[in-house]
């Protein structure tokens, strides 16, 4: 997203993306960085860009609702930001939208759509891995999370300098269950990556 040039972002934490959203009946988890930090227990451990707010792609109709008002723009691969029309329901490759309350205010949130199966998160760029929605979430002061080996495969891709560092941070206090349900998903999609060496 930051490769865009198409105004400003109001750096805000969780806890407001929290108040925006207490209204959304249907899960929703704060994702990216901030979902480590969670994790780790440690804030301020690196600069953050903006707030990624994940859900299920199902439900996106019902986070728009909450938002009304709002302006939205979805990012069309591979990178244009064009408006969400109303009515309009995104389906993949379109997984990133935009939020601002006006069209004069810097954008406040990142919404992050998810493919889903019944109950099931499905990983947008391979269908083999997946989880329960049940399962995607842990929760700090009353926010919800991205669990972070879901957080880590996500990030396993990229491999920017932010990327390993959550990875370096978050790892060596992953349990059990979680490293190897992340060395299994990188097995898969990565056979040579270099995180798992570390895991």
């Amino acid at each position: 997203m930051s490769g865009l040039d198409l105004g400003k972002w109001d750096l805000r934490d969780p806890l407001d993306a929290a108040k925006l959203l207490e209204g959304v009946d249907a899960p929703w988890w704060v994702a990216g960085g901030f979902a480590i930090d969670a994790f780790v227990g440690a804030t301020g451990r690196r600069p953050h860009e903006d707030v990624d707010a994940g859900l299920l792609a199902r439900d996106q109709e019902t986070m728009r609702g909450v938002l009304a008002g709002w302006e939205h723009f979805c990012v069309d691969p591979p990178g244009t930001l064009r408006p969400w029309l109303e009515g309009e329901h995104l389906h993949e490759p379109i997984h990133d939208v935009w939020c601002r309350p006006t069209a004069a205010d810097p954008w406040r949130l990142a919404l992050m759509l998810n493919p889903s199966r019944g109950e099931t998160l499905v990983y947008r760029r391979d269908p083999r891995i997946s989880r329960p929605v049940s399962s995607l979430t842990f929760e700090r002061n009353g926010i919800p999370y991205l669990a972070p080996e879901i957080q880590l495969l996500f990030k396993s891709k990229g491999l920017r300098e932010r990327d390993e560092l959550d990875f370096r941070d978050s790892a060596p206090l992953l349990a059990a269950s979680q490293r190897a349900w992340l060395a299994t998903a990188l097995r898969l999609t990565s056979p040579a990556h270099p995180w798992l060496a570390r895991l």
